[in-house]
């Protein structure tokens, strides 16, 4: 099967993201995964050049930032602008999908962060919970 009749089976197909073969799910993982999220995050105060974006998401490596730029330019949510200069210098910048996704990626971050008091109550009480029966089932 040719590379045109995949892709267009592809649009044929309701998407469903919990479907196995739904050509969502690798977007889904791109956007989430935690480069992608904080690359999105990053991009979304402007565009920004490959150098501000590793130093911005923090903990980064060239590679792992390399593959997420390319993954989210094939997946149309990041513009990759190449100035002819010299040196040479590369742009990248959110798209209007983008734009969209890291908005919602934004607000999801927003929620943790302002409710991490919380997060970090119930990892005690997890934890403390798994020191006193180890190897038992938690219960609540």
């Amino acid at each position: 099967m040719s590379t045109t009749q995949e892709r267009t089976e592809e649009r044929d197909l309701p998407y469903d993201v919990f479907s196995r073969a739904c050509p969502s799910r690798s977007t889904l993982e791109h956007v989430t995964g935690r480069w992608g999220a904080l690359t999105l995050g990053a991009l979304h105060r402007g565009p920004a050049r490959f150098n501000e974006l590793r130093r911005r998401v923090d903990g980064v490596s060239e590679k792992m930032l390399a593959q997420t730029l390319h993954a989210l330019e094939r997946d149309g949510l990041v513009h990759r602008e190449a100035q002819p200069t010299n040196p040479p210098r590369v742009d990248y910048e959110l798209t209007p999908l983008g734009h969209e996704v890291a908005a919602r990626l934004l607000a999801l971050i927003e929620c943790l962060e302002g409710r991490m008091d919380e997060v970090l109550t119930a990892r005690e009480h997890y934890d403390e919970r798994a020191v006193r029966a180890p190897g038992a089932p938690l219960t609540p």
